[in-house]
């Protein structure tokens, strides 16, 4: 069992997870409120669905990214891990700006399909909403699985203890529980994904060191093998841990530490700066933020 990749498979399914949960948790407690019970079925419909198919999609590129040989395995794994890396950092910022109201107009969207008279088109909505955070979720936990070397089967099965996890809270979501503050948990599994995020980019450059795609800056930066080896040969369960969580290696590359550090900086500074005060529309609902 690697531990370092069960962390980061169960913080992962447990991100993702709870946005789902959270979307879905809105969308029935406010069918409850209004008297439509009886259209969960065809919500939980589309859920069903969204996490099936985003299961198969799943698989089906873990299985492509092992089925290459040399040198089309590392171009494909670098490739993998840019893509989920770039999905991450726009979900996290696309979060960010959305956050003050997705309520709001997830309950418009409610009601429009309410007036239309059509279920499915709830069924529709809760599909397009957990669909879109399974398709993040699985690019995501690829780019982890190819990362991890031998721990793809550990980053699974943290996924699923994360999205278990993230099931018991959207319940608790739904019930009208208070005690989980969203906006504090966002925000820092958000930083913890954006130092995985740079492990993912880092470990790319190194892919493509390997190959010949990244000429320069392949010479070794520093070697800490003797005070933290990440190599599973030495024995150190720290090195392990911060490898499989955060893409760290003891030996890195001038152009692979320089890419981990300039992603860590941009995208922490601008995650983290203050969100300005949104207007308020004339029904008393928050504007949306602009991009």
């Amino acid at each position: 069992m690697d531990l370092g990749a069960l962390s980061s498979g169960l913080l992962t399914g447990l991100r993702e997870g709870v946005e789902a949960a959270l979307i879905v948790s809105i969308i029935c407690a406010y069918l409850a409120r209004t008297g439509n019970r009886r259209h969960f079925p065809t919500v939980f419909s589309g859920v069903g669905l969204a996490v099936g198919l985003s299961a198969v999609l799943g698989i089906a590129l873990f299985l492509t990214v092992g089925s290459f040989e040399e040198p089309y395995e590392q171009l494909f794994e670098g490739a993998t891990m840019l893509l989920a890396a770039g999905v991450v950092t726009w979900m996290l910022f696309w979060m960010r700006r959305q956050a003050a109201s997705v309520k709001g107009d997830l309950q418009a969207a409610v009601d429009r399909a309410l007036d239309e008279g059509s279920a499915r088109a709830l069924g529709i909505l809760a599909f397009i909403a957990v669909m879109r955070e399974g398709i993040e979720t699985s690019l995501f936990l690829t780019g982890q699985a190819a990362s991890a070397d031998k721990g793809a089967g550990s980053v699974l099965l943290g996924a699923l203890i994360g999205l278990a996890i993230a099931l018991l809270l959207g319940a608790g979501l739904y019930q009208g529980s208070r005690r989980l503050n969203l906006a504090a948990f966002f925000r820092w599994t958000g930083i913890a994904l954006v130092f995985i995020a740079a492990g993912l980019v880092s470990h790319a450059m190194h892919e493509f060191i390997e190959i010949g795609l990244i000429p320069f800056g392949t010479q070794t930066l520093f070697d800490l093998s003797a005070i933290l080896p990440h190599d599973p040969e030495a024995g150190s369960l720290l090195g392990q841990f911060l490898r499989a969580l955060f893409g760290y290696t003891a030996t890195p590359e001038a152009t692979t530490f320089a890419v981990w550090l300039g992603y860590l900086v941009v995208v922490l500074t601008l995650y983290l700066r203050p969100i300005p005060r949104l207007p308020a529309r004339p029904d008393g609902s928050i504007a949306p933020a602009q991009s």
